[in-house]
């Protein structure tokens, strides 16, 4: 499939450089393996992984002062974001907007791996549990 989405000639670069960093260490142990802040990218963006292999369990209910789009890798969950309850699976994408408070478990069967995009150069979340 061709795309067009735009012109080349109208895009200007910026003149930051490309940049490299180490989301997670796969030797690391536990749902919470990394993150990238975009800052240390020159990028308004944060990154995030998260995985678990047990049903039922996902992190607390917290809140950002941003948008989170959260991308599930492997597995299924169940999100709970402010008053809707949203089953999502492998290749499906959730949004925990700005202000709501929003936390995710594991559906199971198996392993749950997420990726959770920040809209914001660095990680700011308050646990509400």
């Amino acid at each position: 499939m061709a795309r067009r989405d735009l012109d080349p000639a109208t895009v200007v670069p910026d003149g930051r450089p490309p940049a490299k960093a180490r989301l997670f260490d796969g030797a690391l142990v536990g749902p919470h393996r990394g993150s990238v802040n975009g800052e240390v990218l020159g990028t308004q963006v944060t990154v995030l992984t998260y995985g678990n292999d047990e049903p039922g369990k996902g992190p607390v209910l917290h809140v950002h002062p941003y948008d989170e789009i959260f991308v599930v890798q492997e597995g299924r969950a169940r999100f709970f974001v402010g008053e809707q309850v949203i089953d999502a699976e492998a290749g499906e994408t959730v949004l925990g907007p700005a202000g709501v408070p929003h936390r995710f478990v594991n559906l199971g069967p198996g392993r749950l791996q997420t990726l959770d995009i920040h809209l914001s150069p660095r990680w700011i979340q308050t646990n509400l549990e």
